[in-house]
């Protein structure tokens, strides 16, 4: 805004005009984005999208999972974001508990209706 020296008002409808038009939307944290023509954003929640994994790489229960490392780096989100998602399911009984040198290991293989819901 300081940039082009208008008001965030201004700014605002300009996005919203965009976002009816398809081009910008809106970002959780009262932000936008402009969207790219073949830009496909997966806009589910996290748990959902790891758990998701799960069935995507055929893994059985019993079979180690990925590490918060390995998964921050494939779905581009930090490592805190990532261990707060697997404790999530870890509660609901998908993983088990991991730790300090310890690999995480799959609990439970979700349906598809465990994996909407996640």
């Amino acid at each position: 805004m300081s940039t082009y020296e208008v008001s965030r008002g201004v700014a605002l409808r300009a996005f919203r005009v965009l976002h009816e038009e398809g081009i910008a939307e809106p970002v959780p944290g009262s932000r936008w984005r402009v969207v790219r023509d073949g830009d496909v954003t997966d806009r589910r929640p996290l748990p959902e999208r790891i758990a998701a994994l799960i069935t995507a790489e055929g893994l059985e229960a019993g079979a180690a999972f990925l590490s918060e490392g390995e998964l921050s780096d494939r779905l581009g989100v930090s490592r805190p974001t990532v261990s707060k998602a697997l404790a999530q399911l870890e509660a609901a009984g998908l993983l088990t508990e991991g730790g300090q040198g310890r690999r995480r290991a799959v609990r439970a293989v979700p349906t598809q209706q465990e994996d909407s819901k996640s």
